[in-house]
């Protein structure tokens, strides 16, 4: 079956200004390298990492609104990654997003109906009357009274704009959804209601999720698959159990310690590593063992069905 969304290759640079010299002289920036991801159709993948690993760029890239500097981005198979805004504009319908910050994401001046309603309005489905009609159907379904359809982004706590946020995104019925961090700004309690929605919408709905956080707790309650983003590439990929009961990269293990935990008792043995640490601490494997090619570049390789792990192959 053809994956909802497949990203082959992905990298971005930006161009950094060198200090001294009477001539700007600018060198490359590698932000995302060469990332390889599959969301399956119905599936919640999470993609995890420290702030500034790159799971963000990988996801604006995903959509393309941040353009690849190398790479290709397939919906459903087809290859968006050099259409033209017109021909990309179908597949804009078919690909949504949730930002983390859900109160610069919303529109100050408009009213929450017309919020939701927008992506209707700019794809030209149904009359003015019918989409006021379908977002205040919306707001229902995502736990807000119709009567909130009349109030403003300010009015509402944080939880609310972002099930306003969520109403907005799949009002269009689109095939792959990506949520930024959706609930990192959010309380305990208002967290759990939001992540309980997301998974009701996606069973119902059928929805392909890349789910980007860097709360493995989260990530451990939501999704099927996880991939964990270190330094701008992904360094281990498994279903969820796999990643917290076999984690291999000594990245992701120390994710995993750094989850807080109620009982003291259960507390791992935290190790502060810098991140020059973590990069000479790529696992080394034998060829031998493996029947892999010798690789002096660090690599994914498989570690069990489905589970696949950055080392370095000897």
């Amino acid at each position: 079956m053809t994956a909802a969304l497949e990203l082959r290759g992905l990298c971005k640079t930006y161009p950094i200004r060198e200090r001294g010299g009477l001539l700007p002289r600018y060198r490359d920036l590698p932000v995302v390298r060469d990332v390889n991801l599959v969301v399956a159709r119905n599936s919640i993948v999470g993609l995890v990492g420290e702030s500034g690993s790159g799971k963000t760029t990988t996801g604006m890239m995903a959509l393309r609104l941040t353009e690849p500097s190398a790479g290709r981005i397939l919906v459903s198979g087809h290859d968006i990654t050099d259409l033209s805004p017109q021909a990309l504009k179908p597949y804009r319908a078919k690909m949504q997003v949730v930002f983390q910050d859900s109160y610069s994401a919303l529109d100050p001046m408009f009213t929450l109906a017309q919020i939701v309603a927008e992506p209707l309005h700019i794809h030209g489905i149904g009359s003015a009357s019918e989409q006021t009609q379908t977002a205040l159907d919306w707001l229902e379904r995502v736990g807000l009274h119709r009567s909130y359809g009349q109030r403003y982004p300010h009015e509402l706590s944080g939880g609310q704009r972002q099930r306003v946020a969520i109403a907005r995104a799949l009002i269009l019925r689109p095939d792959v959804l990506i949520a930024d961090e959706p609930t990192s700004a959010l309380d305990v309690s208002v967290k759990a209601q939001i992540i309980n929605l997301l998974r009701d919408l996606q069973e119902e709905m059928g929805l392909s999720i890349l789910f980007i956080s860097h709360d493995l707790s989260v990530v451990r309650s939501l999704t099927d698959k996880v991939a964990v983003m270190f330094n701008g590439r992904i360094v281990e990929e498994a279903p969820t159990e796999g990643i917290f009961a076999a984690a291999q990269h000594p990245y992701t293990r120390s994710l995993l310690d750094a989850i807080p935990v109620l009982n003291p008792r259960d507390r791992r043995a935290r190790i502060f590593r810098s991140r020059e640490e973590l990069e000479a601490d790529i696992p080394r494997i034998s060829a031998a063992t493996t029947g892999l090619a010798r690789n002096a570049t660090p690599a994914l390789v498989p570690h069990a069905p489905g589970h696949q792990f950055e080392a370095i192959v000897e």
